[in-house]
């Protein structure tokens, strides 16, 4: 073989080589595309969940203020039961 032959070789070898390499990046780079686009996605759906749950320290409180205000419809009801029943009607 000639050295000219072997200079051919080489670098019809460098270029399958640099093409297997191409290949390889662009696959990678598309799995970073995607697993980038799942973590967009989980923070997303966090940023919701936050904001769905920024609130729910005041459930207790709530509950507590539902009770006094049924006590007080309950009282009010008892009321104009008594006046409706003094009244005949």
């Amino acid at each position: 073989m000639s050295n000219e032959t072997l200079w051919w070789i080489s670098l019809g070898l460098g270029l399958v080589v640099s093409l297997v390499a191409v290949a390889l990046l662009q696959t990678l780079l598309a799995k970073v595309h995607r697993i980038e686009r799942g973590a967009d996605a989980v923070w997303e759906a966090g940023k919701t969940v936050a904001r769905n749950t920024a609130t729910t320290w005041m459930i207790g409180q709530t509950s507590y203020e539902i009770a006094q205000l049924t006590d007080e419809a309950l009282r009010h009801d008892g009321f104009l039961n008594t006046v409706l029943k003094k009244s005949g009607k």
